[in-house]
């Protein structure tokens, strides 16, 4: 939580506000394997990370995406926001915006939160227990969305 002194002298308790990111190429999604200094470290999720100052959503979504992948992206959608004060794992009750994009060409390499990085086809996803945080639920819903055409973003 982030702890805020107000202009009339009350102090608040804010939310952080993170993008997690579906990253596609071919069919197939990108996962990282979260280094063990981490908060689920050892477990595979989605790119992603808390919005920095005077940056957009989209700008850290590009962001995330070439810091923990060495992935530039494209075409940069909406999937859905997870702002459930009571996430799975996570103290700091982050509002998550998540999204989808296109890998295009690799110019780097993964930054220091990042063990492993690995294409898996959707047949081949780890089981829900070896990925980080609501990141599993994430990508059901986006084979949800390809089977059933729903529009984006997904609100509920």
């Amino acid at each position: 939580m982030i702890r805020c002194k107000w202009e009339d002298g009350n102090d608040a308790l804010l939310r952080h506000v993170t993008v997690d990111t579906l990253v596609l190429k071919e069919d197939k999604i990108l996962l990282i394997k979260r280094t063990g200094k981490l908060l689920e470290g050892g477990k595979w999720g989605l790119l992603g990370g808390f919005v920095e100052r005077d940056e957009n959503l989209k700008e850290a979504v590009a962001r995330e995406v070439l810091e923990e992948s060495g992935y530039k992206v494209k075409n940069i959608r909406l999937l859905t926001v997870r702002d459930n004060p009571d996430r799975p794992k996570e103290d700091r009750q982050n509002i998550s915006f998540v999204f989808l994009c296109e890998a295009l060409e690799k110019v780097g390499e993964s930054d220091w939160e990042v063990d492993d990085q690995k294409w898996f086809s959707f047949t081949e996803i780890p089981s829900e227990e070896l990925i980080a945080f609501d990141h599993y639920k994430n990508i059901e819903l986006y084979k949800k969305y390809l089977k059933e055409s729903l529009v984006l973003p997904i609100l509920s």
